[in-house]
């Protein structure tokens, strides 16, 4: 699997012998990417906007008046963090490390969730990590600075990117077994998590099969390489509008809520 694209930055001989006559569609594929990685972005800010804005309405827990203000969540927080702030008095990096990174508290309700967990949020995480590598790689080639071939920079995060694939894709199977045959995650499914399971397993999916064509393997399922840009820009595109736009409207949030909130407490229950 491939969370990159082909942006058609790079005009190898390589590639052009590859695809033939698919640089300029590449090209195209490269501008609609940006468009659409700039419509996303915008209405995650929109989003991000409106639950700050909301959160900043509730921080009169948090000895602060509640004013609306989307500076009012971020000052409530920083006074939590501090020496003044209550809470279980946690160091900060134990927090991130054990409590959001590791889920470690996930891991003592239920080793299977904290499994489930750990691999979607770990998998998700590591792949737009490599994604966003590989994308200013190609743009700082493109601006003439050869430090990194932009081939060989994706060939160095193929190994990687096809095993956090599938360390998401397990954590994927996971959730969807809890939903189908154990009777507590079943009956306490709601929407939004089949809204949310349901798009990664699409992305996840995609993204498998955008490579296959590509390299030829057998997630490709025989399909012809001309089919790799558009098969490419699918997946990049739900990816982007679910993965980045989607999140503040989303259970995707408690991502970002989780470990605010953990810090907020200062670590504990």
């Amino acid at each position: 699997m491939s969370m990159e694209y082909f942006s058609g930055l790079t005009e190898s001989t390589e590639i052009v012998n590859s695809f033939g006559m698919l640089t300029e569609s590449m090209r195209i594929t490269f501008a609609a990417v940006m468009i659409m990685a700039t419509i996303s972005i915008a209405i995650f800010m929109v989003g991000m906007y409106i639950n700050l804005k909301k959160w900043g309405e509730g921080s009169e827990g948090y000895s602060l008046k509640p004013s609306g203000s989307i500076l009012a969540f971020p000052k409530a927080l920083a006074y939590q963090m501090s020496a003044k702030g209550h809470g279980h008095g946690q160091n900060i990096f134990v927090t991130l490390i054990l409590d959001a990174l590791l889920q470690r508290r996930a891991l003592q309700r239920s080793p299977a969730r904290w499994a489930m967990h750990l691999a979607i949020f770990g998998g998700w995480i590591a792949l737009c990590i490599m994604s966003i590598a590989m994308f200013v790689v190609e743009v700082i080639y493109l601006l003439g600075v050869h430090v990194l071939s932009p081939e060989v920079f994706r060939e160095m995060l193929s190994f990687p990117n096809d095993v956090f694939s599938y360390i998401l894709l397990f954590g994927i199977i996971i959730a969807i077994f809890r939903r189908l045959f154990v009777t507590k995650a079943r009956e306490s499914t709601i929407a939004f998590d089949s809204v949310l399971l349901i798009g990664l397993t699409i992305i996840v999916i995609t993204g498998f099969i955008a490579d296959g064509v590509r390299n030829g393997t057998f997630w490709g399922m025989g399909m012809q390489s001309d089919l790799a840009p558009p098969a490419s820009l699918f997946h990049v595109v739900i990816s982007l509008f679910f993965c980045i736009a989607y999140i503040p409207f989303s259970k995707y949030m408690h991502m970002i809520a989780g470990p605010l909130t953990l810090m907020a407490n200062k670590g504990g229950e």
